[in-house]
């Protein structure tokens, strides 16, 4: 007997909405990138991309514990000499409140081809619109 995989085809992806409202950041961002990697499909393979679209609202309503907001510091390096670029969390969450989320959710994704895969199919939105009405996202419950 042989082990099967699902093929490409073979896997239903779902849409799922999350709300954001009053969420802690890093216990939603555990919960998505879980949904976005499959691991609670069924069909889980570890490196067969099998996860679900997840689309996260009101992105600017999360909210962080202990001394985040004052404490954390994101930091990129430009590839130039003297170009570490550091920015405070509160001036990243102010200007752009979905990036921060966004960024959270995929640095808990694997760093390959595969993971960038699974964060293609995240879509964050500052307020409470968002544009993919068509596919019918379920609304999921993160606690």
């Amino acid at each position: 007997m042989s082990t099967r995989f699902p093929s490409g085809n073979e896997i239903a992806r779902k849409w799922f909405v999350v709300d954001a409202s009053g969420q802690t950041l890093g216990r939603l961002a555990s919960r998505v990138a879980s949904i976005l990697a499959g691991k609670e499909n069924p069909q889980y393979t570890p490196f067969i991309d099998t996860g679900d679209h997840v689309i996260v609202v009101n992105a600017e309503k999360i909210r962080t514990t202990g001394m985040k907001s004052e404490q954390k510091v994101y930091r990129h390096y430009t590839g130039f000499p003297g170009g570490l670029r550091e920015e405070e969390f509160r001036k990243r969450f102010d200007r752009r409140p979905d990036r921060v989320v966004q960024e959270a959710i995929l640095g808990m994704l694997p760093k390959s081809k595969l993971g960038r895969a699974m964060g293609k199919k995240l879509k964050v939105y500052k307020g409470d619109k968002h544009d993919h009405a068509a596919q019918k996202p379920a609304p999921l419950a993160v606690s």
